[in-house]
């Protein structure tokens, strides 16, 4: 039982460590709040954002590597001069080896230092349950030496393994960030898993069950105005941006620019892990009224080129703003 119980937490593990432990969207900029919860309260109407990314398609027999949902709400309150939010993400990892669940609220402050330069503070709560598919692992004592884990019958050969008694965990998440900004640049940075709380299913080593490591974020960004924007047309500006994050060992640096004129915007990043290159991400999309809609595709580069089908991520972001006279005054176009 010892082995077995030390090769579901080794499986763990590496599933954890491949998708660098935090899924992070593509499209950063249609779910802000999951890099800064800083970034709460862009817009003063009701601002919502839905994002889907499936990751890694052909990865195992055409099994999706991860899929993750995600649905954001926010928005920003004058008279409280802060940013309120809530957020649902369900993430699928290994389909269905792990699947977390997780529900947020935001909040931020506004503090204006000098006449269009401000400071934003944000803090994040947040509740998470992670799912284990007990039924999907497989054991060292099911392998066989000519046909693997799978009989000639088309089924998996028997493990004496004992299923634990709970295959959920619930853990409570703080988050937080700063950011700075007038109607040029944004610069900023958030800490993630404030409290490193522990996710682990089987506490049987006190040397693995150190809780979730802490993501550092690190990003900034400039807006280069084409043209101003009105209530018939939407403004036309160039923004380009980079974005530093690291979790435990893993990490990567995203770097890139997006286009925006009139209805269709679109943009080029490439993103690099620490050790390897990762992918080029391309996005295309369209908005129209309060309407936005964004696709991407991530053209995976380096060792695993070819092999994972690349990345898709689809993003729908209604922001309530749009159509009335509202004069920001800051760089936050590419993120409404």
């Amino acid at each position: 039982m010892k082995r077995g119980v030390l090769f579901i937490l080794f499986l763990v593990v590496s599933l954890l460590s491949v998708r660098a432990q935090d899924p992070i969207f593509s499209q950063f900029y249609a779910a802000p709040l999951q890099i800064n919860p800083a970034f709460t309260g862009n817009t003063y109407a009701p601002h919502i954002s839905l994002n889907y990314r499936n990751q890694w398609p052909a990865w195992a027999n055409g099994t999706s590597a991860y899929v993750t949902y995600a649905a954001y709400y926010d928005q920003f309150s004058k008279s409280l001069n802060s940013g309120f939010g809530l957020s649902i993400l369900t993430d699928d990892a290994g389909g269905g080896l792990i699947t977390t669940n997780k529900i947020s609220g935001y909040f931020s402050y506004r503090l204006q230092v000098v006449d269009e330069f401000y400071l934003k503070f944000g803090v994040e709560a947040s509740a998470v349950q992670a799912r284990y598919g007990w039924d999907k692992f497989q054991f060292l004592d099911q392998i066989d030496e000519r046909f693997g884990f799978i009989s000639p019958g088309g089924t998996p050969f028997p493990t004496e393994e004992v299923q634990p008694d709970d295959l959920n965990t619930t853990y409570f998440d703080v988050s937080a960030g700063l950011l700075a900004y007038n109607e040029i640049f944004y610069a900023g940075f958030s800490l993630k898993h404030l409290n490193t709380p522990n996710e682990t299913l089987l506490n049987i080593n006190d040397n693995i069950n150190t809780g979730l490591p802490m993501r550092v974020s690190l990003h900034g960004g400039l807006e280069l105005k084409i043209r101003e924007g009105n209530n018939r047309r939407a403004a036309s500006f160039i923004s380009p941006n980079l974005m530093y994050v690291q979790q435990g060992d893993f990490g990567q640096v995203n770097a890139g620019a997006l286009a925006n004129w009139d209805a269709i915007f679109g943009g080029l990043w490439y993103r690099h892990a620490f050790t390897n290159p990762d992918a080029i991400i391309t996005v295309i999309g369209v908005q129209k009224g309060v309407m936005k809609i964004g696709y991407s595709y991530d053209i995976t580069v380096g060792s695993l080129a070819g092999q994972t089908n690349g990345s898709h991520e689809v993003s729908l972001i209604l922001n309530f703003d749009r159509g009335k006279r509202i004069d920001y005054n800051d760089c936050f176009q590419l993120l409404r």
